[in-house]
């Protein structure tokens, strides 16, 4: 039957909330099925992924919907249509929203009602971390723990202070080379300090506490082996901070950076990021903008 969802993206991480932390943000993926006789599967992408298309790369949303409708014995025919402005590879998590999508559209088109543990479980597999499908499939800011009984997914408080600004440069960053780079051991006061930085980063947020936000960003588990795959990041960093941002980091495994500042200054702030990175060059993968958090994770809309 026909069906349409629609999937926020989230950046993650955020300092020193190392695979544990997301949030979600106000860019979304949007995708549609439209059932037909014809005996096949046709997919039209367009947005930011108009580019994948035109590189012939395979699409997260279609094999999921595909292999999932067959082990329901249900051979897909249809156009499958994808729209999202959310910036692939970047650090916003593309490919968490594409599974949570997916999944529950394979659902939807049967008719059957949505299955969040279902959803979740699959994305947490495919993904080997939460922190960006909890906040696409449930919304607002969220948090993963790993426990002997399963992950524990939960809500946490966000102040309506706290302002968001995101940028990019053309060029992506693929999670594998970013996990790649990442030591295989710390040593055990650089893992006890980066839990005080955890505790004051989710107090800051809460409270909408600048320095706070500023202890919680300061990183040395992953961020500085991520920011050596993203030219100009520390001057990008600098511009954002220049421009009235309390803290910035890299969103994700990058390539995208983002920044906390007072919501009155997002707008700015996201420039600054975005002149640095584009250095001129007027290159449409280049981004940067002012980003909302969405309360609201995974909608079916009426298709």
């Amino acid at each position: 039957m026909p069906a349409r969802v629609r999937v926020p993206c989230s950046t993650s991480n955020l300092g020193a909330g190392y695979d544990t932390i997301g949030l979600a943000l106000d860019r979304f993926l949007e995708v549609s099925f439209t059932p037909d006789d014809r005996g096949e599967l046709s997919v039209s992408r367009s947005g930011t992924l108009q580019r994948l298309e035109e590189e012939g790369e395979p699409d997260v949303v279609a094999e999921l919907l595909t292999r999932r409708l067959k082990k329901a014995g249900i051979k897909p025919s249809g156009l499958l249509n994808l729209h999202s402005n959310i910036p692939v590879a970047r650090g916003l998590g593309a490919s968490a929203a594409a599974r949570v999508a997916g999944f529950d559209l394979s659902l939807a088109v049967q008719g059957l009602p949505r299955d969040d543990d279902a959803v979740f479980a699959h994305a947490l597999r495919a993904e080997g971390h939460g922190d960006n499908a909890a906040p696409s499939l449930f919304g607002g800011l969220r948090a993963v723990a790993s426990t002997p009984d399963g992950p524990v997914v939960m809500g946490l408080t966000l102040s309506p202070a706290v302002g968001f600004a995101y940028a990019a440069p053309a060029a992506g960053v693929s999670t594998e080379e970013a996990r790649r780079l990442l030591p295989k051991q710390v040593p055990h006061k650089m893992a006890a300090a980066a839990l005080g930085r955890v505790v004051a980063l989710l107090r800051g947020l809460a409270e909408g506490n600048p320095e706070l936000i500023r202890i919680g960003v300061r990183d040395e588990l992953h961020v500085p082996h991520r920011l050596a795959l993203i030219p100009s990041a520390l001057t990008a960093i600098s511009a954002a901070v220049d421009a009235g941002a309390w803290a910035a980091t890299v969103s994700g495994a990058g390539s995208g950076l983002i920044a906390m500042c007072d919501p009155s200054d997002a707008d700015a702030v996201g420039v600054a990021m975005h002149e640095v990175f584009d250095a001129g060059t007027g290159d449409p993968e280049c981004v940067g903008f002012a980003v909302r958090p969405c309360e609201v994770g995974l909608e079916r809309l009426k298709a």
